[in-house]
């Protein structure tokens, strides 16, 4: 069997259908339904059974038999929530069942891969997967950064296999329940529907109106990284996930207007309270990816805005 917690979410269903397509419905999604717009996202997938998050920790806890045999854990499961600042929560959800799981697979020796994030490199220039360059600008970067300190300190002496990916700007189909933390793809393509225009910041820190730079990685990508580590059991580690390749946001724009052939993009005034806490720069630095062997080329953003509109509008 395989586990997927966060399987109802955004990259959890992603996994699932890929899983599907590759013949597997073995499948144990652990999620939370509380939002049931998430169960949209498995319509189109075969599990073999659906657990609750908290029946599923209960079950780790007291280490009870979650299946006769488990071939592997996709840690996808988390609160997402950039704007959260409940820090007792946000810790509880990300670090502490994360910590919990991951003791789990220590102990039954179980392949152990997670959703980690690029939030844990702030404001930084440099993206190498190194602590020198992790400084946080949210409880959620925090939390995961917590969790990827700890699982550092757990590595040495692991006999099983632990990934920690991070992700960077994830878009893709079955990230509409994600309301507010859905990526700049998802929202862009919205207003061009509604309004016939695209908004996007003005300048801001240092950089003109637009030309905010993010490294945009379509979801089948990261799905792939996903499988590719679990085919490849001896490598562990925490790497990072994205194409290696900023791209501004009016780059995304533009391609989006292109696909629909209308719009125009307007500028607002930057949020004042998003000035500290902003990500202006991100770009995964692929070193570490490829030098254990990770071959596989990444979809161009016009290729994946292509597609991904393709599915939006159909």
């Amino acid at each position: 069997m395989i586990i997927v917690t966060g399987g109802a979410g955004f990259i959890g269903s992603n996994l699932v259908k890929k899983l599907n397509d590759l013949g597997r419905t073995d499948i144990l999604v652990v999620d939370n339904l509380t939002n049931g717009e998430k169960f949209r996202n498995l319509v189109n997938c075969e599990i073999a059974d659906y657990l609750d998050k908290h029946e599923f920790l209960t079950k780790i806890l007291a280490r009870e038999k979650i299946a006769p045999k488990i071939d592997v854990v996709f840690h996808q499961g988390a609160c997402s929530v950039t704007t959260e600042w409940d820090g007792s929560y946000m810790l509880r959800n990300n670090y502490e069942y994360s910590k919990q799981l991951l003791h789990y697979c220590l102990q039954k020796n179980l392949p152990f891969i997670y959703a980690s994030s690029a939030a844990i490199y702030g404001r930084e220039k440099q993206f190498q997967e190194q602590p020198n360059n992790e400084k946080p600008l949210n409880v959620y970067g925090y939390s995961k950064l917590l969790f990827d300190q700890y699982v550092r300190r757990v590595l040495p002496k692991a006999r099983n296999q632990i990934i920690g990916l991070r992700y960077f700007n994830v878009y893709g189909p079955n990230e509409a329940h994600k309301k507010s933390m859905a990526s700049v793809a998802f929202h862009l393509s919205q207003q061009l529907k509604t309004q016939a225009k695209i908004k996007l910041f003005a300048g801001s820190d240092g950089y003109a109106a637009g030309e905010q730079r993010r490294d945009f990685i379509h979801v089948e990508d990261v799905v792939e990284v996903n499988l590719w580590f679990w085919q490849h059991a001896k490598k562990s580690g925490i790497f990072n996930c994205g194409t290696g390749q900023s791209r501004t946001f009016n780059d995304v724009a533009r391609s989006i207007i292109a696909t629909y052939k209308k719009g125009e993009i307007e500028y607002i005034p930057f949020p004042q309270n998003l000035r500290e806490s902003y990500q202006s720069f991100t770009e995964a630095d692929l070193t570490q990816l490829r030098k254990i062997g990770y071959k596989q080329e990444f979809k161009s953003l016009e290729e994946g805005m292509k597609s991904y509109i393709e599915f939006l509008t159909n």
